[in-house]
């Protein structure tokens, strides 16, 4: 292999990937919307998996991430590169997130199970029908009991817990300390924890 094609296979370091974003950002606040397109691209598929670790397979998805890129268009002005763009775009993210989880808690108390065709999104292709089904279940237990925690509460778990994100980059991400959300977490775990004991045993099934 050639060094330069070497270099074409080399993936661009966390440095470089903010630079080209502080470059993006730059020129769409100029007006170039063709920049702000790109951001796009960039960022797209981490905004959907980050939005679907936080709320679960939502059918409001789609448009729930067409509002965080809204908000972020709108906001660019106020973007003054403190942190990273990509911390800056993914607050906004939680953001959308704790009011999209706050509005469903009020909305209907309880919330309803969900359906196989919004599970089947987060499944691996390849799966075989037996394995497909088990997934499904399994799934849908995890966000019941995540249904039972409060939105910030959520949203820390599932940053440190479920991303394994430190609690400072998690904090940042958070807008709070590193020891609030700590706390939040060892909440949610102690919920979950009452949650699964309530949890009937099933009885082996006879061989």
């Amino acid at each position: 292999m050639t060094p330069a094609s070497t270099m074409r296979m080399r993936r661009a370091s966390p440095a470089d990937e903010a630079a080209e974003d502080a470059r993006l950002v730059a020129a769409a606040e100029a007006g170039d919307r063709g920049a702000f397109d790109k951001l796009y691209r960039r960022h797209l598929d981490s905004v959907y998996a980050r939005l679907t670790r936080v709320v679960g397979p939502a059918p409001e998805r789609d448009d729930l991430v067409q509002q965080i890129f809204l908000d972020v268009y709108r906001a660019l002005r106020r973007f003054r590169g403190d942190a990273s763009f990509s911390t800056y775009l993914h607050r906004i993210v939680l953001n959308v997130a704790y009011e999209h989880l706050e509005r469903r808690r009020r909305g209907r108390g309880r919330n309803e199970p969900l359906e196989d065709r919004q599970l089947e999104t987060l499944i691996a292709p390849g799966a075989s029908p037996e394995q497909r089904a088990r997934q499904r279940e399994e799934l849908r237990a995890v966000f019941a009991r995540l249904d039972r925690l409060s939105p910030k509460r959520r949203a820390a778990f599932v940053l440190v817990a479920v991303e394994c994100l430190p609690l400072e980059e998690a904090a940042a991400l958070l807008g709070a300390n590193a020891a609030a959300v700590k706390q939040r977490v060892l909440d949610a775990r102690r919920e979950l924890a009452v949650a699964l004991e309530r949890v009937p045993k099933k009885e082996p099934e006879p061989t």
